[in-house]
This record gives structure tokens, C-alpha cells and sequence, in this order.
């Protein structure tokens, strides 16, 4: 399986703006996005944050943390701006992935290179778009390919499965086979780590 890159960033936020976007308008967007504390439109800003803090990462190339800067989206913004703002900082993210060499290394628990940050952009996307639709009350599941893709870079410990449902239960969305649903956990993004920080709800 080749390296995740800034086609793959694509392809999630086309995604995301597919079955969110013809949505901008509907009631709803200050339920609950699906087991989240955040709300539907929290959870997009929160997209839009990830986005841009990994483009930020990439472009500065820290080696020892995040660089201090973040993302304010006005209460006034309607949805349909903040998926605007979602689109944005995905294409910054692309056009950092796009741009940046194999061998860079920029901070996140550890030293992660652009398949990293391609892979954990695209995790971000496709986790929080089907955390959204579950409180819009769409009957949506993120793309096959994609899932397995994110698997393979982040969840190398994974058990076999359909990477839809495998991936919906790494990150505590989903049972599978009669498994229960995970508490914590956790996924692989620096190069030679095999542990990360749990990822855990950050308000946006």
C-alpha cells in the first residue's frame, strides 16, 4: 500500500462536503454529534482545527511540540461558513503534504513525517464526519479504501475485518464481532513510536 498524501486528504474532505455540505442548512447542527460532548457544528470546527494545526506542523517543522497558534471560528459563522473554513484548511494541509519531502519530520508525540499527518488529517475527516452525521440523523459510513488506508498507517495492531467497522471500533465508535467497545485508545502517527497519547475530546 503506497504512503497516504494529500490525494487521500482530498478525497476525505470531497467526502466530508458530499454528504455534509447539501446539509448546511437543515436543523440539527447544535445536537449532539454522536457520542461526542460537541456538538454537530463543534465537531466541524474541530475538523477544521486538526486541518490546520497539521498543515501548521508540516510548514514549521517543529521538532518539540505544537507551534503555538489556533484556529477561532465566530459563533456568528453559519454552518455552511464553517464547512467553507473546513474546506480551506484541508487544502492547506494538501497543499503542506504536497510540498514537503519524504524525510521531513515535524512534531506530534514524537517525530511523524507527511504520511503521518496525511493519515491522521483523513482519520480526523472520516471519524468526525460519521460523528456528525449521527447526530444530523444520516445514514452515512466513511469510504472502504479510506478506512484501510488510515488502518494501515495508524492502527498497524488492528484485528482483520471490514476496515469500516474495524476502524469505527479502534477509536470506540463501534463494537465488533461481539467485542466491546474500547474505553481508551490510541493511535501510531510518530515514526518508530508504537505508542501515542489516547486520543481524547479537545473542545474546539
Amino acid at each position: 500500500m503506497r504512503a497516504m498524501d494529500q490525494r487521500d486528504v482530498d478525497r476525505a474532505v470531497a467526502e466530508l462536503l458530499a454528504v455534509l455540505g447539501p446539509q448546511a442548512n437543515a436543523p440539527g447542527w447544535q445536537a449532539r454529534a454522536g457520542t461526542l460532548e460537541w456538538t454537530c457544528r463543534e465537531t466541524a470546527v474541530h475538523v477544521g482545527h486538526d486541518l490546520l494545526a497539521y498543515a501548521g506542523q508540516l510548514a514549521g517543522r517543529p521538532d518539540a511540540g505544537y507551534l503555538p497558534f489556533d484556529l477561532t471560528v465566530p459563533a456568528r459563522a453559519t454552518p455552511a461558513e464553517v464547512l467553507r473554513v473546513v474546506a480551506a484548511c484541508g487544502g492547506l494541509l494538501g497543499s503542506a503534504l504536497a510540498t514537503a519531502a519524504p524525510g521531513t519530520r515535524a512534531w506530534h508525540y514524537g517525530p511523524c513525517d507527511p504520511a503521518g499527518f496525511a493519515a491522521m488529517g483523513v482519520a480526523e475527516v472520516l471519524l468526525h464526519t460519521y460523528d456528525i452525521t449521527r447526530g444530523l440523523g444520516l445514514p452515512w459510513l466513511p469510504p472502504a479504501a479510506l478506512c484501510a488506508a488510515v488502518l494501515a498507517r495508524l492502527f498497524p495492531g488492528a484485528p482483520a475485518g471490514d476496515p469500516v467497522q474495524v476502524l469505527l471500533w479502534s477509536t470506540g465508535r463501534a463494537e465488533l464481532d461481539g467485542r466491546p467497545r474500547p474505553t481508551s485508545w490510541s493511535w501510531q502517527a510518530a515514526v518508530g513510536r508504537t505508542d501515542a497519547p489516547t486520543e481524547t475530546q479537545h473542545r474546539p
